[in-house]
């Protein structure tokens, strides 16, 4: 859509206001609200605001930072009425100098796709994003979860279903498409899968997606949460990605460039590679892919959860797995990291996870033997003996071993490095000086 047709439509819709998104480091969406007529302005200069802030932006002493929209990316909100009609665009960040800014997380998956697509690649991802659904009346007293149902039970009139119903409609008003809803394990837990897309459009539809399930659930008087795991001995929130690389071949349709016919398991050397890589660098990848404190009461056994470093076919306690496709379907071909959680962001998680794929490409390297037996009831001894390792059991440790990985090391950059590490180190401290009730109850 152009400049013009966008200024058509925002004059015939009634439209207001436009919502400037971009994400901080931290994940966190973040809005510089303007009036609808400054939208050519937003074009033609940009929006500037205090990146001093913001997380991971600016410092102090040069704060200013630019905001320049993706037209791309417009949509009109629709879950705001007539009175206050928005929309909204996400924006790429620049300095004073109109240079993109080297920490802004779309930018930095940006270069990895570039990256990609000088070794003849495009990377594809899909999400299937996890959330909690709590009673706001109980808050911040207790965290109720708005229902006692569990795996794939449904009720076809209750507020999750409304608001899940209302979030997959609303899907088409920014050119996403929805794949499927439905209730997850855990009381109060639901999910959301979308459909294949490029990685870009894909880091993008994540924010979307989570904005809308905000919006139509605080109409419904619920409170809805990406926390990885906000109740104590029941399953936490994921958010599962599934990826592959597709051959860049000009007009032609796109070939998976992990399929073959020939393997076991369909996949292709380029394929293994990429697996390899991952596998090779996840404990660092934690890091990105599980940013809070948080994250690493999710990852623990018996929740689901990968914890141990493997991969697999059938196997849904291995951290990669490969999911059977359906005959005569190999542009379906693809693997799931099953790590990653919600409080990710998105942009710097898919160019982490594609970094350290292509490092695996570039590289040649070979994945250890596939694991196929249930990783809860393996023996300790038995791990060892198959080289399995496990993740990194806190935040700590995971921006420890980022801390020496080379290949995401370059990926960041060393401002983007130097701000992880200062989000990361207040989480910590602040969370080893808090009283929680388990403290109470132990040892008061």
């Amino acid at each position: 859509m152009t400049a013009e047709q966008i200024e058509s439509l925002l004059k015939t819709e009634g439209v207001k206001a436009i919502l400037l998104q971009f994400s901080d480091l931290t994940g966190r969406i973040k809005v510089v609200e303007i009036e609808a007529y400054r939208f050519q302005e937003a074009v033609d200069k940009g929006i500037w605001y205090d990146g001093s802030s913001v997380a991971g932006h600016a410092r102090i002493y040069e704060s200013d930072m630019l905001l320049k929209p993706d037209l791309g990316t417009f949509a009109i909100l629709p879950w705001t009425n007539t009175d206050f009609k928005a929309a909204r665009l996400i924006c790429d960040i620049y300095t004073t100098d109109q240079e993109q800014f080297e920490s802004d997380p779309r930018f930095i998956l940006k270069k990895t796709l570039q990256e990609a697509a000088a070794l003849g690649f495009n990377y594809y991802t899909a999400a299937e994003l996890e959330f909690f659904l709590f009673e706001k009346s109980e808050l911040p007293q207790r965290l109720a979860p708005h229902d006692h149902k569990g795996y794939f039970d449904y009720t076809p009139v209750s507020r999750a279903s409304r608001i899940c119903r209302r979030v997959m409609d609303s899907l088409q008003a920014f050119n996403i498409k929805g794949e499927a809803y439905h209730h997850e394990v855990a009381e109060g837990q639901h999910e959301i899968d979308t459909r294949y897309d490029l990685a870009l459009k894909s880091a993008d539809n994540i924010l979307t997606i989570k904005s809308a399930i905000k919006a139509y659930a605080n109409g419904e008087s619920l409170k809805a949460t990406f926390m990885p795991k906000p109740l104590k001995g029941i399953n936490g929130s994921g958010m599962h990605i599934h990826q592959s690389l597709f051959l860049l071949k000009g007009n032609e349709t796109p070939q998976n460039a992990f399929f073959s016919a020939d393997d076991k398991y369909q996949l292709s050397e380029t394929a293994y590679q990429f697996i390899a890589g991952q596998l090779r660098h996840v404990k660092a990848l934690t890091a990105i892919t599980n940013p809070s404190v948080n994250s690493y009461k999710r990852l623990v056994p018996g929740y689901e959860a990968p914890v141990n470093i493997c991969w697999g076919r059938i196997n849904r306690s291995a951290l990669i797995r490969v999911p059977k496709i359906t005959k005569n379907s190999p542009a379906s071909t693809r693997t799931e990291l099953r790590n990653p959680d919600p409080t990710a962001n998105p942009y710097l998680a898919f160019a982490g996870m594609l970094a350290c794929g292509l490092d695996g490409i570039k590289n040649k390297l070979t994945p250890p033997a596939p694991v196929e037996e249930n990783l809860y009831q393996m023996s300790e001894q038995d791990k060892l003996n198959k080289n399995i390792a496990t993740l990194p059991d806190s935040l700590q440790a995971a921006m420890a071993e980022l801390d020496k990985n080379e290949v995401l090391k370059n990926l960041l950059g060393q401002h983007t490095l130097t701000a992880l590490k200062a989000a990361a180190a207040r989480d910590i401290d602040q969370a080893r000086q808090e009283v929680t009730p388990w403290e109470i109850s132990r040892y008061l």
